[in-house]
């Protein structure tokens, strides 16, 4: 089974560039972030002729989330969780076969010290007691989606000049050191421990050809799916497509 999770930055604009990798790459699961839909205008045909079925929570505009996946329908959808009141569309979660998929848009959090900041870490702290709850009845848990948080120095292309920066801080990693520490792994690193790798950059200052970038998308798997991992990478292909969104998918293969 070939995981995926991929911050689209509109579907609208990549559907077609969506539609082409999962083509080539044949995922079995993705999941989406910024979608940038209201559920009423969500691409529903489309995916499916191109054959997957789909959930989804979206919002005009900003945000927005989706899993989309081959062959079976995902199941016991949640789309806001106890004691977060966010009309912000950032959470998605869903049962898929023997997988219980958790599809997370972080809060980007704006700048250390800002108001959205101090939101970021409390949001953070509100899904982590959710994640607990959920990797308690569910042990085959995967938890992925885009971060915005590097988890250390090796995921950031200058460690020194994004230093206590938002994405890159030691309270936001503290925070997100705190969901890995409820049992769950980041599945890259089960493969790669060089630094360098990336799956976001910025569309200024040619970051891309540059390789000035972050990984900040991540595929996080519970205890019990940690044997069943065989492969992951970041496929950086997409971001050199035509209008590529600023992230890239990242893809996990499990033996189940």
């Amino acid at each position: 089974m070939k995981i995926a999770s991929w911050n689209v930055n509109s579907l609208k604009v990549r559907l077609p560039q969506l539609t082409q990798w999962m083509a080539e790459a044949q995922p079995d699961i993705v999941a989406l972030q910024e979608t940038k839909l209201e559920d009423a205008k969500f691409p529903v045909d489309e995916l499916a002729a191109a054959g997957y079925r789909a959930v989804f929570s979206g919002q005009k505009t900003y945000n927005g989330v989706a899993i989309l996946t081959r062959g079976q329908a995902p199941t016991d959808v949640v789309t806001d969780i106890p004691g977060l009141d966010d009309p912000q569309r950032r959470i998605l979660a869903a049962t898929v076969g023997d997988l219980r998929v958790v599809d997370l848009y972080v809060v980007n959090g704006k700048a250390v010290g800002d108001p959205k900041y101090d939101y970021k870490l409390d949001w953070l702290a509100k899904v982590r007691e959710f994640l607990a709850r959920e990797h308690e009845r569910h042990p085959n848990l995967v938890v992925l989606g885009d971060f915005n948080i590097a988890p250390d120095d090796r995921d950031v292309h200058d460690p020194v000049a994004w230093r206590d920066s938002v994405l890159c801080s030691v309270p936001e990693r503290a925070a997100l050191n705190a969901i890995t520490g409820l049992g769950l792994h980041d599945s890259f690193r089960l493969f790669e421990q060089d630094a360098g790798h990336h799956s976001w950059w910025d569309y200024r200052q040619a970051a891309f050809r540059r390789n000035l970038g972050l990984r900040i998308d991540l595929i996080l798997l519970g205890e019990a799916l940690k044997g069943a991992a065989r492969a992951a990478a970041i496929d950086r292909v997409p971001r050199q497509w035509e209008r590529p969104s600023d992230h890239t998918p990242v893809t996990l293969d499990l033996d189940i």
